[in-house]
């Protein structure tokens, strides 16, 4: 049996960091880390091949070669999935369709000629599609009604990678989340029961990357790393360990709740285990918004306190923000601006509430009738809101433009960066000294020449610079890599406005005018529920 994976394209989006790749010669920031592994739970007797779309397209040599095309995608990756399932369609082949996309809305998929849906996760649900594939038919549904141990998932297909492509391999040690965010589908499609791997299986993916000849990131796309915090400390005591003995040949990033801040033997061990970067889900600092959307955790203490922790520990934050919560009073984009430059945070994510399929949210708002009409629910920050908000859409889109332009100014993103990197710590380790790669030293005169001589930024730039060697040169490299991002986030925020600009443009022409005042009252009615 020979299967053609195909990953579909992500549009422009946050972390798509097409200007920063661009400086060092790669194409995509991280591999299809889901399709591999599926790819190593299927048969090993069948042959494999895989295209990342946001590589290369598929060659008709590839397409002819097929029995069976695969593909999964995200939410985001909607539009190019539809596409090349028709594209296999056309081609006479067998298409089986998985991933978080298609099992949140699996009637999409099949509309346009799926196959095989191959839903839920893939430890459970695989093993039906190989039996029914075994048995000749040639289509089927399998859902699963549980969820998987994943100690018994395999070490994914790494080797089917074009890795030089990459600008940073994935591993995942769990999956679900202990926490009920209205807004969040993770614990809709993995459940709040954190499930994780054991060290050794982790170690064992490491070990395949480093015989590879992987010596660059890894990003740990847990969607809450310390959810299980138990057995991530046991995994990071071995993972220090490892680290050590392979002379620290990765740096890893990963996503956690805030109560991180909390706990200071998960602090020391992920920075002595060669972890550098951590995304924390902070949405808001309006603590209303907060107990409405039921992000308790976030309320438990100070939000700021708790970045100054994390950074002085070793880690930079990146913050995930969302304007848009039922009962937010205007303002909103402006106390994020406040909160970002507050607790100097270099990188956020910003963008205005979804309600993804089958969330609580989304639940909640289709029995309000509050959802928009042919408006699907996606992750990107250049999307208008797909439900009506309680107060009105275009007052909301302006001060979200405003907002995300003000938080990406080129001078404030390294004023922020600066204040983070100079009270950042340092871990007690210090990987072999080595010569750094043509390209990248070519990265570091680009950014030189753009931030420091060629924009408006360069008497900053000079400044942070100088007094970042003098009063902490132990974060130098991090520090001048995190000035880098600002070439994708100066592009990006002219992006972000010019499209919701032209989104809110078409919502006003046709005549649309949210009822807020009605929203509103409902909201409000809810939230003083969820007090009492």
């Amino acid at each position: 049996m020979r299967i053609l994976l195909v990953y579909p394209i992500f549009p422009k989006t946050f972390w798509s960091y097409e200007k920063i790749l661009e400086l060092v010669d790669r194409k995509v920031l991280l591999p299809p880390l889901g399709l591999v592994t599926v790819a190593a739970i299927l048969p090993q007797e069948w042959e494999f091949k895989l295209v990342d779309r946001n590589i290369r397209p598929a060659t008709e040599a590839e397409w002819a070669w097929a029995d069976v095309v695969i593909l999964s995608a995200m939410i985001v990756q909607k539009q190019d999935l539809l596409d090349q399932i028709q594209e296999a369609k056309k081609r006479g082949k067998l298409v089986a369709v998985g991933g978080p996309y298609p099992t949140s809305v699996p009637h999409e998929v099949e509309n346009v000629g799926a196959d095989f849906l191959i839903l839920d996760e893939g430890e459970i649900t695989l093993p039906m599609f190989i039996e029914a594939i075994k048995r000749g038919e040639t289509s089927g549904t399998f859902r699963a009604t549980e969820k998987p141990d994943v100690t018994s998932t395999p070490i994914p297909r790494f080797d089917l990678l074009e890795l030089n492509a990459y600008d940073m391999m994935s591993v995942q040690f769990s999956r679900g989340c202990p926490f009920q965010c209205e807004f969040c589908d993770i614990i809709v499609l993995y459940g709040r029961k954190p499930r994780t791997k054991t060290p050794a299986q982790l170690l064992a993916e490491l070990d395949c990357l480093y015989e590879l000849g992987w010596r660059r990131g890894v990003f740990m796309v847990d969607d809450n790393f310390i959810g299980n915090k138990r057995n991530v400390k046991l995994l990071l005591k071995e993972l220090k360990v490892w680290m050590a003995e392979h002379k620290y040949p990765f740096r890893f990033d990963t996503e956690a709740s805030i109560d991180l801040a909390q706990d200071s033997e998960m602090l020391e061990l992920m920075v002595e285990s060669g972890f550098s970067a951590v995304f924390l889900g902070i949405e808001t600092p309006d603590e209303d918004s907060l107990q409405m959307t039921k992000k308790f955790q976030n309320t438990r203490s100070s939000l700021t306190e708790a970045v100054e922790t994390i950074i002085k520990a070793g880690l930079r934050p990146m913050a995930g923000f969302i304007i848009g919560f039922d009962g937010e009073k205007a303002g909103a984009g402006d106390r994020i601006v406040r909160f970002a430059e507050q607790a100097a945070i270099p990188s956020t994510t910003f963008a205005m509430l979804q309600a993804l399929p089958n969330t609580a949210l989304w639940h909640r708002l289709k029995k309000e009738g509050r959802l928009r009409e042919n408006q699907d629910g996606n992750i990107n920050q250049t999307t208008l809101m797909n439900f009506l908000p309680t107060r009105p859409l275009e007052e909301l889109a302006r001060e979200y433009i405003e907002a995300f332009c003000t938080l990406y100014d080129p001078i404030q993103y390294l004023d922020r960066t600066y204040r983070c990197f100079l009270m950042m710590g340092l871990p007690s380790w210090k990987a072999p000294a080595k010569m750094p790669e043509w390209v990248v030293i070519k990265a570091l005169l680009i950014v030189i020449w753009r931030q420091g001589i060629k924009r408006e930024t360069r008497w900053k730039f000079w400044h942070h610079l100088f007094s970042i060697l003098k009063r902490n040169p132990g974060v130098i490299e991090h520090y001048i890599a995190a000035c880098a991002h600002n070439e994708h986030f100066l592009e990006y925020r002219q992006i972000v406005r010019d499209q919701i600009e032209s989104q809110l443009a078409e919502y006003l022409a046709q005549g649309a005018e949210t009822p807020y005042v009605l929203v509103k009252e409902k909201a409000e009615e809810k939230a003083e529920a969820v007090v009492s």
